[in-house]
């Protein structure tokens, strides 16, 4: 099934409590928001933006950075314009529906320099090509710009118990915890390509990466 008919069945019918159920567990997204720092006139662009949660709390902090959204699922992307509709903040967050391994800044947003920032929140996860997507995103900003990366951990501060049930949840949706993500990160780091930070959070439930380009 292709990636964007499958994101659409799945968020459906989720979509309209998404919010409402999943601020319990994606733990730390205001965290990498509030670590943006985007300047005036920066772009940010969220990579699985989904009902554009994230978003319209970085236009409240961010009044004069340039954002955008991409999501692979159209019914998300339906429920995201009408909450930016209502928010008054359709005319300043821009939204795209496209893949993260592959996308093109200039064709979907108008851009004609390299993003600042790129956002992965709770999105690699879920996306099978997640190697590549991370490249490409890499790949989009400019030196010096940054990846901002949060998503679940390896659980090794919480119950064996917690860490079982919550990745089998989690597979229902699939999603799926990716060791390999970790170090996939240290790799840019040692072949020059980026410089990395990595933060463990709330005992490993989850952890915040920044990648800032170098070449």
């Amino acid at each position: 099934m292709d990636a964007r008919d499958l994101m659409d069945r799945i968020y459906r019918q989720q979509r309209h409590i998404y919010d409402l159920t999943r601020k319990y567990f994606l733990l730390g997204r205001d965290r990498v928001i509030a670590d943006l720092a985007a300047a005036e006139g920066e772009t940010v662009c969220e990579v699985g933006c989904g009902t554009a949660r994230n978003l319209i709390k970085m236009a409240r902090r961010y009044p004069r950075a340039r954002l955008m959204g991409l999501d692979a699922s159209a019914v998300m992307l339906e429920t995201a314009r009408g909450k930016l509709r209502r928010q008054g903040l359709a005319e300043r967050i821009t939204l795209a529906h496209g893949l993260a391994q592959d996308f093109d800044p200039a064709g979907l947003f108008g851009l004609d320099r390299p993003l600042d920032h790129v956002v992965f929140s709770y999105s690699l996860s879920m996306i099978p090509p997640w190697r590549d997507s991370v490249d490409h995103a890499l790949a989009l900003v400019r030196p010096g710009g940054r990846v901002h990366i949060v998503d679940f951990g390896d659980q090794a501060g919480l119950p064996r118990w917690f860490r079982a049930i919550l990745y089998w949840w989690l597979g229902l949706f699939h999603v799926q915890y990716r060791p390999e993500l970790l170090d996939h990160l240290r790799t840019l780091q040692a072949e020059g390509r980026a410089a990395v930070s990595i933060t463990p959070l709330y005992r490993g439930y989850a952890f915040s990466a920044v990648l800032t380009r170098t070449d």
